[in-house]
């Protein structure tokens, strides 16, 4: 048992190692001797957990989309308004990616390596369209706003701010706060000229 427990730690070591260096270098750039020299793993171990480096990158996906899936769960399950349930489920994406460096990976590799990973909007995508369906067919949302456009939004919206937390770029124009904060204003804008009544 006591073998099994550190070989489950190991392999924890090294998906968090892996994460961190594509992160960091994506997946093309990550070198499995860092990762190695990171989570203080021989790379027979890597090898013997993660045959592949795709194996590796397919094991930080899950760990990303674990959070992910956490995120879109506490989304559904808080008792608001369908829209206010999407402009809450992109905050929360949003601020995953600021803090989880796996779901930071998960994204980066599967824009970089679309034929190697599933897309990370595969994880809640599908579910924000469902919310912005429901929503105009609630009423929430005028009737001349198309679904498919407020998600493509969304995934405009996430595209941004991975890219303004990888960049690291201040808040622009002087606004303070995180990435997550500014999208909680953005969305007020957005949401004044798209949602029927008052939000």
């Amino acid at each position: 048992m006591r073998q099994q427990e550190r070989a489950l730690r190991t392999r924890a070591r090294i998906v968090r190692a892996a994460a961190l260096e594509m992160d960091r270098s994506g997946y093309e750039g990550a070198r499995l001797s860092r990762v190695c020299q990171v989570a203080d793993a021989s790379m027979g171990a890597v090898t013997f957990h993660f045959p592949t480096k795709k194996a590796l990158a397919e094991a930080v996906r899950e760990e990303g989309v674990a959070g992910v899936d956490a995120v879109v769960n506490r989304a559904l399950s808080a008792g608001t308004s369908r829209l206010r349930a999407v402009v809450d489920l992109t905050v929360a994406l949003a601020s995953l990616l600021e803090r989880d460096v796996a779901a930071r990976a998960a994204a980066r590799v599967a824009r970089e390596q679309p034929d190697v990973m599933e897309q990370w909007s595969g994880s809640w995508l599908p579910t924000v369209l469902d919310l912005l369906s429901r929503a105009r067919a609630d009423g929430q949302l005028r009737p001349e706003h198309c679904p498919e456009t407020l998600a493509a939004l969304v995934v405009y919206l996430l595209a941004g701010a991975e890219s303004e937390i990888r960049t690291g770029g201040g808040a622009p124009m002087g606004g303070a706060g995180s990435v997550a904060d500014r999208l909680e204003q953005i969305w007020r804008l957005v949401l004044r000229g798209a949602a029927a009544g008052k939000f």
